[in-house]
């Protein structure tokens, strides 16, 4: 009787004589033939390797967000009107970033309000300046760097022109609640048309323009600041002259001042 062969080379598996001749497809799509897999794992790790989408490596880059400056580059402050509590604005937002370029630590929120009123007390104590919390004309110069250099030549230069404006007018008839040349001017006519020929808007009435400025003693007055007498107002021409509309004289004259005015700086 013939035998069997036993013998099996080492290592390999035993394919069924009687296995179909259509090879067996695994989930992979490699062909299995009895229990011999045909194709490489290593073929198959490759193409798995390609498949497969890389992970993207990861971020070295840190973004870190800086806390909200309170200070912001300034530019000169303008002259104009007194600066103080209870005022808001774009001028307000130019003073607090001039005081945070001199040490304050103050929000630009455009608000003239406890703080800055405090930071202008501090810088005006620390430069010898009269400490009243208001941003008048000897503030504004500090804080623009100098009080006695291009800033009061540009104001001097302003207020002269200012009183040639004002005495450019002389002769035109006085005519109550007028601002035309043409037509007659009245006080305040006279003055917001001097001030307007230089680029400076002014209130309409004498009182809102007295309201408006810094008041100053006659010894600070310079050529250009407004007299203000109750209900009326005119052009400071120096050595105690007024150039201004009164009824009394039918119209613009340069005169001597009397009495006892107030005087209003808007430089």
């Amino acid at each position: 009787m013939a035998q069997k062969n036993t013998h099996r080379a080492a290592g390999r598996a035993v394919t069924p004589i009687n296995a179909p001749s259509a090879a067996i497809r695994t989930a992979s799509g490699a062909a299995v033939l009895g229990s011999v897999i045909v194709g490489s794992a290593f073929t198959m790790q490759g193409a798995s390797a390609q498949s497969a989408p890389a992970a993207p490596a990861p971020s070295t880059h840190t973004v870190s967000q800086a806390a909200p400056s309170t200070k912001s580059a300034s530019a000169p402050l303008n002259a104009g009107h007194t600066l103080h509590s209870g005022v808001r604005g774009e001028s307000v937002s130019a003073l607090q970033a001039a005081l945070n370029d001199h040490g304050s630590k103050l929000a630009v929120d455009g608000v003239f309000g406890h703080k800055t009123k405090s930071a202008v007390r501090d810088f005006q104590a620390s430069n010898g300046l009269r400490v009243d919390g208001r941003v008048g004309p000897e503030t504004r110069g500090a804080l623009n760097g100098s009080s006695n250099g291009s800033s009061s030549s540009s104001e001097s230069t302003s207020g002269s022109a200012i009183v040639d404006a004002a005495k450019s007018q002389t002769g035109v008839r006085y005519n109550w609640g007028s601002t035309d040349p043409g037509n007659g001017l009245d006080c305040s006519g006279l003055t917001g048309y001097a001030y307007k020929q230089v680029g400076k808007s002014l209130p309409r009435t004498s009182g809102g323009q007295a309201a408006g400025g810094t008041t100053i003693s006659k010894s600070q007055a310079q050529p250009g600041d407004i007299v203000h007498w109750p209900g009326h107002v005119g052009i400071y021409a120096g050595n105690n002259k007024v150039v201004d509309s009164s009824p009394s004289q039918g119209g613009v004259t340069e005169r001597t001042i009397w009495g006892n005015p107030t005087f209003v700086s808007y430089r």
